[in-house]
């Protein structure tokens, strides 16, 4: 697995990464542990190195997995977590105050809570969970940044910048506290292709593009008829006729891609990585089929800079999260 510089550090990360949202299994119905311990020992066999977990994801239980499978697999990763709001919002609204969201004694309390389901003496990549860059001047989240680092808990300090504002961030990269950047980019959302990214590439900053297949819309694998379990968030994110409505636009993707690409998920990921400023990949993966794909597909490079320029056109303003 082809590995690369993050940001302005020294550090290498796989340019596939491993989202562990699916394996904390809250909100995903079907996610088993021995079938995300093996998805996750198959990604170290492969050379994926880069695992992105959090707090919240299974209320710690995502965390504590990959740290069990670090331990087995004896090989040192690069662990990426993140703190939630203290007030348990998604996203961090407009008018959300720092003092309320993330206080310092919060942030220094749940990187410490990370670090015992880890069971780990640091974490690699800490990030806000949701972010309001109207708190960008503030000092009390850059305290909370020095202490931690200077305690050696964590190595880098990023943000996962809320779902679809991509821009939602920019103020605070350039207090020069964030290392990295996570954000939603994918065929659909191409927004941070204007501002985020030309951004980051100026600052430096290191970029993880979650989201790349669309919550599943880009896999080709959604249509009128699917069903998803009982209980399962994605019969929310694709509620009323967005099932028909994706897999229509699906449909002239592949007339697009199909000349490059073997499936739609090979495309979805390509273009991903097809921009510089993307460091690392992360879609979610539960299974080993699904790590192995990916791997095949990611490890096929960046499209043609024809195709990237074709796919501009696809892009779709809307937000199923709402």
């Amino acid at each position: 697995m082809n590995k690369v510089v993050l940001g302005n550090s020294s550090v290498k990360v796989s340019r596939l990464g491993f989202g562990c949202w699916g394996i904390g299994k809250a909100m995903w119905v079907g996610a088993e542990d021995a079938n995300s311990k093996l998805a996750l020992h198959t990604a170290i066999d492969e050379g994926i190195n880069l695992f992105d977990t959090a707090l919240d994801y299974g209320n710690g239980h995502s965390e504590k997995l990959v740290g069990e499978v670090e331990k087995e697999s004896g090989k040192e990763l690069f662990i990426a977590s993140k703190i939630p709001s203290r007030k348990y919002e998604w996203p961090a609204s407009n008018d959300s105050l720092l003092k309320d969201s993330f206080p310092v004694n919060h942030i220094i309390d749940m990187t410490e809570q990370s670090l015992r389901n880890l069971k780990r003496d640091h974490i690699d990549l800490q990030q806000f969970h949701v972010w309001n860059d109207n708190w960008a001047s503030q000092d009390e989240w850059k305290e909370a940044i020095y202490r931690l680092k200077k305690d050696g808990k964590i190595r880098f300090f990023g943000i996962s910048i809320n779902d679809h504002q991509p821009e939602n961030g920019i103020k605070a990269g350039g207090t020069g506290l964030i290392d990295c950047f996570q954000v939603i980019f994918n065929i659909f959302d191409q927004s941070p292709i204007d501002r985020l990214l030309p951004f980051c590439r100026d600052k430096n900053i290191a970029i993880l593009a979650r989201v790349p297949f669309d919550e599943g819309a880009l896999t080709g694998n959604i249509g009128p008829d699917t069903v998803f379990p009982e209980g399962d968030w994605r019969n929310n994110y694709f509620r009323g006729d967005r099932k028909s409505e994706v897999a229509q636009r699906c449909t002239k993707i592949w007339e697009t891609v199909h000349s490059e690409c073997e499936s739609l998920s090979e495309a979805a990921l390509r273009f991903t990585i097809s921009f510089p400023e993307i460091t690392s990949v992360i879609p979610g993966m539960r299974s080993i089929k699904n790590v192995q794909a990916n791997i095949v597909s990611v490890k096929k490079g960046n499209l043609s800079s024809d195709m990237v320029q074709q796919l501009s056109a696809h892009r779709w303003v809307r937000n199923f999260y709402k």
